[in-house]
């Protein structure tokens, strides 16, 4: 038990948690627990709120910023909710004999709306669209808060705002979520309403090398809001280690005074529509004169969702087991690991087929052979049919509709997107989304190769990374709209000399890379002949050794 007199600051009541409850159910409930040292600079912004009686953890698990606030002030009213009964039983345990601590088993996105609070503190669950009631609780905020939501929200942004609704006059809030909404096209709507309320004050973006929270895949942000009219301003800071949090300290003491950065803005100035990395993080597209959205060009859809890899993958093997012809199988890359070249080929998909890899979809509507009708049943006996995806499909078993795309990317990466060009024209699976290139006046079939030729050099990756979403240890993932709706080099300006040149350095890069050699200094070249057509005198600031166009062609 803690007294009210000794609060423990530090994790070792966290660390004591995580050792003996499964991470199975830590999962189950989103419990990733924050550093002491964050949630003690969060707790001194709550602090600095001179008229502090009032305080809410809407997420309050094991009081990590309860504690952090009471161990600089106690004189406070604390009020928490908590969803899973496990850790409210420990929670109370823990705070014991302190009445001014009231925690409540239930959810707080139904609960609590008319009450105003002087401080509220929270690292929220991190739950997608699909693990939560999201229908029922998007209605309850749009309802309460009068606004629009995607129904692709995030659980976390919905915690937020409605602390933000429930700051008393003065009142502040401290959050700690990832920074993934910042980027996404469901934050959109959320970033609207945060510039509508206007109380964002400090966004602090926290890119360490190891995850804020462990075992959480993610990037984390710090917002700070203030329902004050103390300025019309937002600052993001960008945070790099543990070294710099005394940066956070800095933007505390010194509010409402802001440091005379670029990354500040008033709340007038900010776009929800765009990606609020642009924000804080310097942008590679800068350098390059000559843009158009990658969507002039070319389209980006995912791969084939099955609904249940499990059912609907086959190797040789499991197709022998079950009498499946290949005639109902479609030839298919269902994991990433297995094009791990820049060019797939025919030979490629047959040495995966010789080893009995898992290459191939189930792919039997409208047959009428009995084995097909035993598969069709076991499925049914294990309940594909009624799962999210394969329930709203007709039949249940039908595949989605994708034209193998010539060129693939990679949806995960950490050193820049990975292109493959899809020789083998065979299907591909999520772990790849598909590129297929409009047919204009421009782009011939021939042209194909002078696009992918231009996806594999580091000018097309680092625009595209302006776009990128960011996760933790480094981790990037790129959806669909994040590649259409990045930009890249017009290509269509380049002269006929510079395209046969290109064409023909892609073409020597191809055969050794068929050859099994390295061939990255050819795409060097094509990467310079590009940089001195397209690149500005920013760019040149930062390659001062670049060369002219014409020792390359």
């Amino acid at each position: 038990m803690i007294s009210t007199k000794e609060y423990i600051t530090n994790n070792s009541i966290e660390n004591d948690y995580s050792k003996s409850i499964s991470m199975e159910h830590r999962k189950k409930f989103a419990q990733f627990f924050t550093p002491f040292s964050i949630a003690s600079l969060m707790a001194k912004w709550i602090l600095g709120n001179n008229n502090l009686k009032t305080v809410l953890e809407p997420a309050f698990g094991l009081g990590i910023f309860s504690r952090a606030i009471l161990s600089l002030k106690e004189d406070l009213y604390i009020k928490g909710f908590e969803v899973d009964a496990t850790i409210y039983e420990k929670a109370k345990q823990n705070f014991e004999g302190n009445e001014d601590i009231n925690i409540h088993l239930q959810d707080y996105m139904y609960n609590d709306w008319d009450n105003k609070y002087d401080g509220i503190i929270c690292n929220p669950p991190y739950f997608k669209f699909h693990d939560y009631d999201n229908k029922n609780i998007i209605k309850e905020i749009e309802t309460n808060l009068k606004c629009k939501l995607n129904g692709f929200t995030n659980l976390y942004t919905l915690f937020l705002l409605k602390s933000i609704h429930q700051l008393s006059p003065n009142g502040r809030c401290a959050y700690i979520v990832p920074s993934e909404f910042l980027n996404s096209d469901y934050g959109k709507l959320v970033k609207t309403y945060l510039i509508k309320n206007k109380a964002l004050r400090h966004i602090i973006v926290i890119n360490f090398e190891e995850n804020v929270f462990d075992d959480a895949l993610t990037t984390a942000s710090i917002i700070l809001c203030a329902n004050d009219s103390s300025t019309d301003r937002v600052q993001f800071s960008n945070i790099h280690s543990l070294q710099e949090l005394s940066k956070i300290e800095n933007i505390i003491t010194d509010y409402p005074n802001f440091t005379d950065t670029e990354q500040t803005y008033r709340l007038s100035e900010l776009n929800p529509a765009v990606k609020w990395k642009s924000y804080y993080q310097k942008q590679n597209s800068i350098r390059f004169k000559d843009l158009v959205p990658f969507s002039t060009y070319a389209k980006v859809v995912r791969g084939i969702a099955t609904g249940s890899n499990v059912y609907f993958t086959f190797n040789i093997s499991k197709a022998k087991e079950f009498s499946i012809g290949e005639q109902h199988l479609l030839p298919c890359i269902c994991s990433a690991k297995d094009a791990n070249r820049t060019f797939f080929t025919t030979q490629d998909f047959e040495d995966l087929r010789r080893s009995d890899e898992t290459i191939f979809l189930f792919n039997a509507q409208n047959s009428t052979e009995q084995s097909i009708k035993n598969y069709i049943q076991k499925g049914v006996d294990e309940g594909i049919n009624k799962r999210f995806l394969t329930a709203s499909r007709t039949p249940w078993y039908s595949l989605e509709k994708r034209k193998p795309a010539p060129i693939w990317v990679s949806v995960f990466n950490r050193t820049g997107l990975r292109f493959i060009r899809n020789e083998a024209n065979i299907s591909n699976l999520t772990s790849y989304h598909c590129i297929y290139p409009r047919q204009t006046n421009l782009l011939s079939e021939i042209d194909i190769d002078l696009l992918f030729a231009y996806l594999l050099t580091d000018t097309a990756k680092q625009i595209f990374d302006d776009n990128s979403r960011q996760y933790g240890n480094g981790l990037q993932k790129f959806e669909p709209n994040d590649i259409n709706k990045g930009m890249m080099l017009d290509i269509g300006l380049l002269d006929k000399r510079a395209v046969k040149r290109i064409l023909d350095l892609y073409k020597e890069y191809k055969n050794l890379i068929l050859d099994n050699k390295n061939g990255d200094e050819i795409i060097d070249i094509i990467d310079k002949i590009l940089i001195d057509k397209y690149g500005t005198e920013e760019h040149y600031n930062y390659h001062k050794t670049a060369k002219p166009l014409n020792t390359y062609i």
